[in-house]
């Protein structure tokens, strides 16, 4: 149990812009404490979502609707409006460019700021209308609710579905290379052929992948982690060399 002066310390933190997970370390109270204060003692107002319009640039949200869909999370924020973080890896500098030139892209003037973690930076940007870009925002994780797309986003896809292949790669996927021997006159020689994977425990978000694959030509094929088909694979040569040409390997 915390009296309401620590409780009230605690918010006052958050107000000032700071994240539940830097004020739960400073303090050591958890975030879900944290979080019910909010609503208990400083309710956040409901407010209707501003209707934000088209995305600027319909590319560029596809490619941001793949990395939103793989490592993308929306927040509300204490005083209203709602905060976008993306996760991307620190071993590769380049998609984390990429992720906040395409957030700018997608709502000019917006601020997009790198908050860095352990492994990893959040590219994150603040604005009251994200939830509409981003109806797939919801309670839980992605794998365990529906994810489908509005019919508007799927317009887009269908326009720009390498971007959403890009985006979704960058987020769960990789380019790796396989290797393996073959006997050829007597001498067992090593071969080695590059192949593509995407993992996500989301059924919805896997077969939205798989569609956009079908729609650009690319053959893959699942297999199974375990009994789990998380894993989907590119490895066919032609159609390597296609994902080659449109995504390629992060960098």
């Amino acid at each position: 149990m915390y009296d309401l002066s620590t409780r009230e310390r605690a918010l006052a933190l958050v107000a000032k812009g700071r994240s539940l997970n830097s004020v739960s370390r400073q303090t050591g109270i958890s975030r879900s404490a944290i979080r019910s204060w909010q609503d208990r003692l400083q309710p956040r107002p409901r407010m209707a979502h501003p209707d934000p319009g088209p995305p600027s640039d319909e590319s560029a949200y596809a490619y941001l609707l793949g990395l939103y869909l793989g490592d993308g999370c929306i927040s509300p924020h204490s005083r209203g409006g709602y905060y976008l973080r993306i996760a991307c890896a620190d071993d590769w500098p380049g998609l984390i460019k990429e992720c906040r030139e395409a957030i700018g892209k997608v709502r000019p003037g917006v601020g997009v700021y790198l908050a860095q973690k352990q492994g990893c930076v959040a590219v994150t940007s603040y604005c009251r209308s994200w939830p509409v870009l981003f109806p797939q925002h919801g309670p839980g994780k992605k794998h365990a609710r529906r994810i489908a797309l509005e019919p508007w986003q799927q317009v887009i896809v269908d326009a720009h579905p390498w971007e959403f292949i890009r985006g979704l790669i960058h987020s769960d996927g990789c380019r790796i290379t396989n290797w393996t021997t073959r006997l050829v006159g007597g001498e067992r020689k090593r071969y080695e052929y590059p192949r593509y994977f995407f993992s996500n425990k989301s059924d919805d978000i896997r077969r939205l992948f798989t569609d956009a694959l079908n729609r650009v030509g690319v053959e893959w094929s699942t297999l199974a982690r375990g009994s789990d088909p998380f894993n989907i694979s590119v490895a066919r040569k032609a159609s390597v060399a296609l994902m080659d040409a449109h995504v390629g390997p992060k960098y």
